[in-house]
């Protein structure tokens, strides 16, 4: 059984690249750890930048041990039952069962800590990230500052030998500042995706009687 003494939440730490996502997740991780809390940490394998796979490690040097895992269902099967806070860094990288698996911590007594980037390159929603917004208790969405103009960076500007990415390329691409750029949205480049496609015309809409 997993231990039900304490209130399990949801928390979820979501951005744009480079905004200190994975700082603030350390940050909570090292206080849990003070407070003699039993903590474990997961991220997605797909996430080999830095200190490797067993590491979570910031932009700016900081990092703990993780265990990396390929699916939620790991998540589940890892976690050991008297574990009191569980973290998992990049979680759009993972599959929708994580949000299950988050829930079902939470309602065990867990307090679980996730984060990760909420849109893709593209500007859109990103994995289970949205879903995973939908149930926390509490969310905090960090910034960071436009490479191009200096405002409030909401996007992930994707780039090919240092020229906006294509609408095209896949969706997942694990890359840090030499494939990445925080942007604002009105820097942010996309070629060839069509943003107003699926508007609807009004004058050309028929009109019912």
């Amino acid at each position: 059984m997993y231990h039900g003494a304490q209130d399990g939440w949801v928390e979820v730490i979501s951005g744009v690249m480079f905004s200190g996502k994975s700082e603030e997740l350390l940050r909570r991780v090292r206080r849990a750890l003070i407070a003699r809390k039993r903590v474990q940490v997961f991220k997605s394998h797909l996430d080999d930048r830095y200190a490797g796979v067993f590491t979570i490690s910031s932009h700016d040097g900081s990092r703990i041990d993780a265990h990396p895992v390929s699916s939620s269902v790991q998540i589940a099967e890892f976690v050991q039952p008297d574990t009191q806070v569980v973290a998992i860094d990049e979680a759009p990288f993972l599959d929708d069962g994580v949000v299950t698996v988050v829930n079902d911590l939470a309602d065990r007594g867990v307090r679980v800590i996730v984060a990760g980037t909420d849109m893709d390159f593209r500007g859109e929603p990103f994995g289970p990230l949205p879903k995973l917004l939908a149930i926390a208790e509490k969310v905090d969405k960090l910034h960071a500052i436009c490479v191009v103009c200096g405002d409030l960076a909401t996007r992930n500007q994707r780039l090919i030998d240092g020229k906006p990415a294509p609408a095209e390329g896949p969706t997942i691409q694990v890359g840090g500042a030499e494939r990445y750029e925080a942007r604002c949205r009105k820097c942010h480049q996309v070629p060839h995706l069509d943003r107003d496609q699926t508007e609807l015309d009004i004058d050309d809409a028929p009109v019912s009687a």
